[in-house]
């Protein structure tokens, strides 16, 4: 079977993009291609290619998933760097809020959020991606240059993010939860290094 090499580096992207296990219809849907035969080719043509330049990286294929990984005798150096910085669900919805408010009252945050926000923002302090500063009976939670390093984005895009589901919230009349349902449709899963 002929392989178009540009075919090849749209599947790379994708799989580097992603960072998770894909069925082949999911790596497929964003290049338009759906001959899975076709796919499967390009697949393994990527294996031996990773396999061939002694790259750290590797494809890996778990039953009929493929994602783009890092090979298992360097897992160390990304659990190394990594460390705990992979944050649960509900510590990434209250840093959202802390996001959304930049600079954020704790005392605020906790009201939104509920009493294990406590727990959150300690979370999110130990991983660097706020800091805490007295401010009368509360603290003012702000984001810090990591935050920004980590979620690869800029303080003026992610203001206008926000300023623009807070447009929208209040032309539509929608809820935040829609707003939530939305974002969560739209966004575009970061890559997670899998050891």
């Amino acid at each position: 079977m002929d392989i178009n090499p540009e075919d090849k580096r749209k599947v790379e992207s994708v799989l580097f993009t992603t960072g998770k296990l894909m069925a082949m219809e999911e790596i497929g849907t964003p290049l338009s291609v759906t001959d899975l035969d076709y796919l499967r080719a390009l697949l393994e043509s990527l294996k031996i290619d990773y396999s061939s330049r002694e790259s750290a990286l590797c494809i890996q294929q778990v039953e009929d998933k493929y994602r783009l990984n890092i090979r298992k005798e360097y897992g160390y150096l990304a659990n190394k760097l990594l460390g705990s910085t992979e944050l649960e669900g509900p510590a990434i919805k209250t840093l959202a809020v802390i996001a959304m408010k930049n600079p954020a009252l704790q005392s605020d945050i906790i009201k939104t959020r509920g009493n294990k926000a406590y727990d959150h923002i300690m979370i999110l302090k130990e991983q660097n991606l706020i800091t805490a500063e007295k401010h009368g009976r509360t603290n003012l939670l702000t984001l810090t240059p990591h935050f920004y390093d980590y979620f690869d984005t800029a303080a003026a895009d992610v203001k206008k993010k926000f300023e623009a589901m807070q447009q929208q919230i209040a032309e539509k009349k929608i809820t935040p939860e829609q707003t939530q349902e939305h974002h969560e449709e739209q966004a575009t899963p970061a890559s997670e290094v899998q050891a």
